[in-house]
């Protein structure tokens, strides 16, 4: 074991006063404390800082001691930090330099103040003017034989203003090449919810959930990932909801939760979250739910109510398929390979049969399986047997990671465009637009790797650490001509590059930004499709820093030999950039006016009003598959997670309260039986590897943690583990790496 590294027992709640504390002192610690506290009086609040973390929603009466978490915090620590990273920064590390300093090492140094450039066969960034380097992006893209030879990738922390101009351009360049974040995370939902209810989004509210009478929880950890959920949970509780958990891990924020805004919070014990917690093995999902659902038919054979017969008649179809796959499986099979006892899976059918307003919740404990598809597919089986999508406190909600991946995804960034939507654009901009389907992240990587894609332009993100098989994809960037990344912070990204890479610094969402006179206003759309505005409060950190819709037009204005676009005013005030979103996209019908709202608005869901748009116009049952289940006896399933002290590919630090860990992240939950199976002591140190299609892939230097996880599953921190994750495994359907369910053989150091 590593000597710093510490490991402890894990709390048995999440948040009260030392999430305050370690939030404040995170915060104060990398900016002067009238500045800290300035940005968070404005973090959420209406006609505020939109909160660059998560993307869950903003309730309508707003706290004033605070609407944000202890990671939101984080968050902004993390964007308005004092430290730069200038041009004297570069000169005195080389990309070699660099590339041996940690993510959080990496992270630290502060905000990108200049645009800066490495040349083919350097080894340090140089600094490049702002037409110097949009001179030589316009060369290179106009100098491709083919427009699918680059490919132009998308951040959730991108607004829907510049997400909306960059997919335009693209398109007007010539290519659908315009993989995202969604690719990475929830592509499996919005395929499964397509087919499913005809909307590729969640159909709850904030409102619903305070109204549901039992809420499903599947692979997600709320405390750490989007904390102010917890706050949504209890209300539900007091309201007199159930939870049910289903996830590998005991995590502390599922167990109980202590609000620091309430008495009880402080003083007292705080809320018990779930009223029944189940720890499946990973990716079981299916054979859970299949379970449940013969158990929920059979009773419904006694008591016909349970099941919502009324709505399946008139609402649905594929019911009677649904039954007869039902009856190829064996019950205590099913059992079996949940790694859960019988009677757990009756409590959880109980409350089911009771209860009709209910929701299911999911992260990516779910979409990231070669089967996540299916995960989410049988997840609606359940809702619509039993009527829960289309009322009131009932339905799905899968919870986005990134605070506008949903809206990005609205406004056009999809590399398999609607028809709609591309002839929207036709209509609009007198252009016709490629037609075909573009690359997605993982045949993006794949492209690159074998030659194809030659120019990669990534606005906002790390690429190269959220992507699978690291070894691969830095790999597949040194083959290429031209990396560009449009960023705020030094990551990763920036040190596996083509033979000239560009560093081009954007605004964040608390940075100020004014033009002719006029404070620009951006908006984004959270996780349960509710778009409203953000303005920045903070100066930028230097005179170079561009917003992110002024750097697309200019790129565009570069590359483009002809367009009818006039970029220059489009970005004179955002206001026109909405018009023509407006014009575009359906629900955003006076978009200006709207955005002006406190609360800004709601788009068109029709799932969530019982409106099914699938090409049946009804809601699909659908029949799934298991998962594989062909592990060796010396095999182990690896999941990824997250830290506490992570957002994403951001590290704010090297602990994670909630698990017991302490300086360091280079560790390996395990069952305490399988450790003792091994040998392995707690800190002992590991090597992970695997073997896929003859590709040796090993990672060394996880320390054990015994831990309260199901026998053979394993968890790991990502980045640091995704070397694991082959390039190959991905999900039928939505490409999902499938980071979730990878599997190894460990080794003792």
């Amino acid at each position: 074991m590593s000597d710093k590294l510490e490991i402890s027992n894990p709390p048995e709640y999440a948040a009260g006063l030392k999430a305050v504390k370690y939030a404040l002192g995170n915060i104060f610690h990398v900016m002067p404390k009238g500045k800290a506290l300035y940005v968070l009086n404005r973090l959420n609040q209406k006609d505020g800082v939109d909160c660059p973390g998560c993307a869950w929603p903003d309730p309508d009466h707003r706290s004033r001691l605070g609407e944000y978490c202890e990671n939101g915090v984080k968050a902004i620590a993390e964007e308005a930090m004092s430290a730069r990273v200038d041009p004297a920064f570069f000169a005195k590390y080389s990309v070699h330099d660099l590339k041996n300093k940690s993510d959080y090492w990496l992270g630290q140094q502060g905000r990108l103040t200049h645009p800066m450039i490495v040349r083919q066969g350097k080894d340090h960034y140089e600094p490049i003017t702002w037409d110097e380097a949009n001179k030589l992006i316009g060369e290179h893209l106009q100098e491709l034989p083919d427009p699918n030879m680059a490919a132009f990738y998308t951040s959730g922390r991108t607004s829907n203003e510049a997400a909306f101009l960059y997919q335009l351009f693209v398109r007007m360049y010539g290519t659908n090449n315009l993989p995202d974040c969604s690719n990475m995370c929830h592509e499996s939902s919005g395929v499964a919810l397509t087919r499913t209810t005809g909307i590729g989004k969640g159909s709850v509210t904030l409102d619903d959930l305070y109204k549901a009478e039992l809420i499903l929880i599947f692979g997600q950890n709320p405390a750490t990932n989007h904390p102010r959920m917890l706050s949504a949970l209890e209300k539900a509780k007091s309201n007199g909801a159930k939870i049910v958990s289903i996830n590998p891990l005991k995590e502390a924020g599922l167990v109980r939760f202590k609000n620091p805004q309430k008495l009880n919070g402080i003083i007292g014990n705080g809320t018990e979250i779930s009223d029944l917690y189940l720890q499946l093995k990973i990716n079981e999902d299916v054979a859970l739910l299949k379970a449940v659902m013969i158990k929920l038919l059979k009773m419904a054979d006694e008591r016909p109510g349970i099941i919502d017969k009324d709505f399946i008649t008139a609402k649905t179809d594929g019911y009677e398929k649904l039954r007869a796959d039902l009856e190829n499986y064996d019950l205590q099979s099913l059992i079996e390979r949940t790694g859960l006892e019988e009677r757990e899976i009756d409590h959880l059918v109980d409350l089911l049969a009771n209860h009709r307003r209910i929701i299911a919740c999911w992260g990516m404990g779910l979409t990231q399986h070669v089967n996540g598809v299916d995960n989410i597919q049988e997840v609606v089986n359940v809702l619509l047997l039993k009527g829960a999508i289309g009322k009131e406190g009932a339905g799905t909600c899968p919870v986005r990671g990134h605070s506008n991946v949903q809206g990005d995804r609205t406004v056009g960034i999809a590399e398999r465009p609607s028809k709609a939507l591309l002839d929207k654009i036709a209509e609009n901009f007198g252009f016709v637009p490629p037609q075909e389907h573009g690359l997605d992240v993982v045949s993006t990587i794949e492209a690159m790797h074998s030659g194809k894609v030659k120019v990669f332009i990534g606005m906002g993100g790390n690429f190269l650490s959220a992507a699978p098989d690291t070894d691969f994809t830095a790999e597949a960037f040194a083959k290429t001509d031209l990396t560009v990344h449009i960023s705020t912070k030094l990551n990763r990204s920036h040190l596996e590059h083509g033979k000239t890479a560009l560093i081009l610094p954007s605004m964040g969402r608390t940075d100020k930004y004014e033009r002719n006179g006029k404070q620009m206003v951006l908006s984004v759309e959270n996780s349960m499709g509710i778009v409203h505005s953000t303005k920045g409060v903070l100066e930028p950190p230097s005179k170079e820093v561009r917003s992110e819709p002024v750097i697309v037009a200019e790129i565009a204005k570069a590359a483009l030999t002809e367009s009818k676009v006039d970029w220059d005013h489009l970005v004179d005030d955002y206001d026109n950039i909405r018009e023509l979103i407006e014009k575009t996209i359906g629900g955003f019908e006076n978009y200006n006016e709207r955005l002006k709202k406190p609360l800004g608005f709601e788009l068109p869901n029709g799932a969530r009003i019982g409106e099914f748009n699938t090409p049946n116009k009804k809601a699909n049952f659908t029949v799934n598959k298991l998962s594989e289940n062909n592990m060796l006896d010396e095999d182990f399933l690896m999941m990824t997670t997250r830290s506490h002290d992570q957002f994403n590919t951001t590290i704010y630090g090297l602990n994670d309260r909630y698990r017991g860990i302490e300086n360091g992240r280079m560790v390996v939950f395990i069952n305490p039986n399988d450790a003792n199976r091994l040998g392995l002591k707690k800190g002992d140190l590991v090597s992970l590897y695997n073997n896929y299609n003859g590709v040796e892939r090993k990672v060394d230097g996880f320390a054990v943690v015994p831990y309260n996880i199901p026998e053979k599953c394993l968890g790991t921190y990502y980045p640091e583990s995704n070397p694991l994750v082959p390039i190959h495994l991905k999900a039928h359907s939505s490409h999902t790496p499938a980071s979730k369910s990878v599997k190894v053989r460990i080794t003792k150091l």
